[in-house]
């Protein structure tokens, strides 16, 4: 929900002309932000809802049933909500005055300084100028006449979007030759500070250990903020700073959790741990997955900003305070393992634009199209593949016929092994079909109905906790091919055997179940495979597909990496997770080493480096898959530009670089929908910003795209283009060949695209790339033909 107008409410008149009046004489006061913080817990153990010194305060939901010291009426909680108002480019020189300025704009609208101070929760005053404040909807819509502000929003609440996966991507520390050279070369990453904003940090793990590593850098500015459960020793020189935000989030949530940095949920450890933890040897999940764990720069600091609470329940004003703080502690990357559609883009977009590389989820709602989220241009999103790995269950039937399922099954140290059970099969698996069915001491064979409309998901949960509730010895799943693996070493399955087989090996079991007098059967634990014999990235069916819904004119997501069945740290532990959440942060350490590597480049270059190297194909040429309804094989819209390729993206020849003032342009006529906003009559379609990208969306008629490349390799160098054109479209470029010389870095050349039919017609793909002998710079194209706008295709 926004507000935003075109014309000037006469009735406000005398509002605005006071505000213009008391920005002008900007009242300052209070104290900062950094000394607030340094008060940890009691502040937020106690919170006052009284009018404080401080200008920067924690919110605490109850406090909206107190009045303050000044307030002459109670304010009523059902009436106000957390708003949050973005003002742009911080206007002056210190975090204090920008603080003024907010209170002095919500004073001459709330009638009292006292007033203002009650009603902020954060006040966002490093990389960009804006506050969070509990306002009624009648004062949001009047905040929203000021000239000054630029948008008023009202807070959303976000949810949550390794051993094998990168040895898998070539990141082998132990290997060497050309396969460890970004690992060596960048010296591991170290000493780049990567920020995760998740649910918390265990700083107990071994995959958080210091050992080894020298003073902090002394360019950082952060803070170790205090809790019950943390202390300053939980500060390392690992975790160089720690810092929660709770403005937004529910009450129960945050009784389900602990007002500290500490996490109680697992999300942010595991987060953490992939990105950028240290090398743990003999890492596995109950011996499954044995290997080394590390992240993906193991030697980079880690910097938490705590913003997910309970379940992982994260709040756009806290997300926003964290990325603000981020941007002034002196972090190099931020990973954000979260979903959304663009709440915290402005956030974001001030990052980057001080230098800070920002990586997000896809998003866990694939395989249906047009759900990727996070999709603002000046940031990585990042699509979830898998890796060469699986865990083959064997069960034997009666007949001693063997079947092989997948799961994550393991028998406990004094276990005495396994033995026949007998064996029942459940048409649907569903509360009906069961309807108290007693599965004491035996296994569930489940094959989902034919019009079963539930997810797989659903059902198989729903069925693992029926057979774990009811004595059961095991569960063994039929599902069409998707992603689940995880769930069997869910809560439910603890204690059972959990294994899934493919529906045409379900069609096996029941012809041994309908043969046999007293069908039995009997399920090994899991065992481990790599390499060779298992094929390799597949995008999974989870993962969030595009176009974006808002921006179709940008490619989205805009690269895949690990993201099914990721081994890292959760507690004292190492867990699988998959999401894509589990994706970002194998992105945000691969950043991290590209950083340490080249220090000079932008954060537009970093993301070129990764695009434009990405894999396509698997080792052995065959087209990267996309798990769905059904597989198929991958396109832009699932992968962006495939599978990530980091030693690639560390030499990648040529790279798309961007101005980050560019991006205002494409902000402010885009993503801030003000109808008083309005695009220059000259402004160009998002196309034209210098993506290694390129979308349209609406190809009527021939247009023209131009892109620029600066030679980062070979200074003298010569690249020849070669051109696929999406389908029932003509592509050329020109010129067809670069070249690059000492002198010569840079230069543009235009892309021709035309429609070969009158049609509307649907999205094709193709590419253009740049080749010197063996190296090549790729970049995706999506085309489709349109006749009208706002056509339906659901005919």
């Amino acid at each position: 929900m926004g507000f935003s107008s075109s014309s000037r409410r006469s009735r406000i008149a005398s509002v605005l002309q006071l505000c213009l009046c008391m920005l002008l004489c900007r009242v300052q006061g209070g104290s900062s932000h950094e000394q607030h913080l340094e008060e940890g817990m009691n502040t937020l153990i106690a919170p006052s809802c009284s009018a404080r010194d401080s200008l920067d305060k924690d919110f605490h939901p109850n406090c909206w049933d107190q009045p303050t010291k000044t307030s002459t009426a109670k304010r009523e909680p059902s009436s106000y909500e957390l708003y949050i108002v973005y003002l742009g480019e911080v206007k002056h020189d210190h975090p204090d005055h920008v603080v003024a300025s907010h209170h002095d704009m919500l004073t001459t609208l709330l009638g009292s300084k006292e007033e203002s101070i009650a009603s902020v929760a954060y006040n966002y005053k490093h990389g960009f100028s804006g506050f969070a404040a509990m306002l009624t909807p009648e004062q949001a819509k009047q905040l929203a006449e000021v000239p000054e502000v630029i948008s008023v929003e009202k807070n959303k609440i976000h949810t949550t979007a390794t051993t094998r996966s990168w040895d898998f991507l070539g990141l082998n520390y132990q290997m060497t030759g050309t396969s460890s050279g970004l690992l060596k070369g960048s010296n591991y990453g170290e000493d780049v500070i990567i920020g995760v904003v998740d649910t918390g940090i265990w700083p107990e793990s071994r995959s958080f250990s210091d050992e080894g590593y020298g003073p902090i850098p002394s360019r950082w500015k952060g803070k170790c903020q205090l809790g019950p459960d943390w202390g300053s020793n939980n500060c390392t020189r690992k975790i160089i700073g720690a810092r929660f935000y709770t403005a937004g989030v529910l009450d129960k949530h945050l009784k389900a959790d602990t007002l500290s940095p500490r996490d109680r949920n697992g999300h942010g450890t595991h987060c953490a741990s992939t990105a950028a933890g240290s090398i743990v040897e003999a890492a596995s999940f109950n011996g499954l997955a044995e290997g080394v764990a590390r992240g993906g720069a193991p030697r980079a600091r880690i910097a938490v900003y705590k913003s997910g609470w309970g379940s992982g329940s994260f709040s756009t004003a806290s997300v926003l305070a964290a990325i603000d703080d981020a941007i002034h502690d002196g972090v190099d990357v931020l990973s954000l393992s979260i979903g959304g559609r663009g709440q915290v883009a402005f956030g974001a977009l001030h990052a980057v634009q001080k230098g800070i590389t920002v990586v997000y989820a896809a998003g866990n709602d694939g395989p249906r199209p047009q759900t990727v989220g996070n999709i603002s241009p000046w940031v990585i999103t990042v699509a979830a593949s898998k890796v060469d790995r699986s865990f083959p269950t064997v069960i034997t039937l009666g007949n001693k016929q063997q079947i092989v399922g997948q799961s994550l099954y393991y028998q406990a140290k004094n276990s005495s092994g396994s033995s026949f059970a007998g064996l029942l099969v459940g048409q649907g698996c569903t509360a009906d079909t069961l309807n108290g069915t007693d599965v004491r001491g035996i296994i569930l064979f489940c094959l989902p109905l034919p019009d079963d409309a539930r997810t797989p998901v659903s059902t198989f949960e729903y069925a693992s906790q029926y057979v774990r509730n009811g004595g059961g010895s095991g569960l063994i799943f039929a599902q069409y091919t998707t992603d689940l693996l995880t769930v069997t070493a869910s809560v439910a399955c603890q204690g059972i055997a959990c294994v899934l087989v493919d529906l045409d090996t379900g069609e096996k079991i029941i012809k041994y179940v309908g043969a046999a007098s007293s069908p039995v059967a009997k399920i090994e634990p899991a065992h481990t495979v790599t390499g060779k014999e298992i094929p390799e990235a597949k995008v999974a069916s989870f993962s969030s597909r595009g176009p974006s819904r808002d921006y179709a004119d940008i490619i989205k997501p805009d690269i895949a990496a690990p993201g099914a069945n990721i081994l890292a740290a959760v507690g004292d532990s190492y867990v699988m997770y998959s999401g894509t959440s589990m994706a970002a942060p194998h992105v945000a350490g691969i950043v991290a080493l590209l950083k340490a590597l080249h220090q000079d480049w932008s954060p537009a270059a970093i993301k070129s480096a990764i695009i434009t190297t990405a894999r396509v194909t698997d080792k052995r040429g065959m087209p990267i898959l996309a798990e769905g309804l059904p597989r198929k094989t991958a396109d832009p819209f699932d992968y962006g530009s495939g599978n990530i390729n980091p030693t690639g993206a560390a030499d990648p020849g040529l790279v798309y670089d961007i101005d980050p003032r560019d991006y205002n342009k494409f902000f402010g006529c885009t993503i801030v929908r003000r109808t008083n906003v309005s695009c220059d009559a000259t402004m160009l379609p998002a196309y034209h910003l210098n993506l290694p990208s390129i979308a349209v969306s609406e190809l009527r008629r021939p247009v023209t795209v131009w892109r620029t490349v600066t030679n980062v390799g070979e200074a003298d160098s010569v690249y020849h283009a070669e051109v696929q054109s999406p389908a029932g479209v003509m592509m050329e470029v020109e010129p067809t060949v670069l070249v690059f010389n000492t002198t010569d870095r840079v230069h543009s050349f235009k892309v021709k695209l035309a429609p070969m039919w009158r049609l509307q017609g649907d999205y094709t793909f193709g590419s253009i790339t740049w080749r010197k002998d063996q190296k090549t710079v790729r970049i995706p194209v999506a085309a489709r033909m349109t006749i009208q706008d706002f056509y339906a295709d659901v005919a």
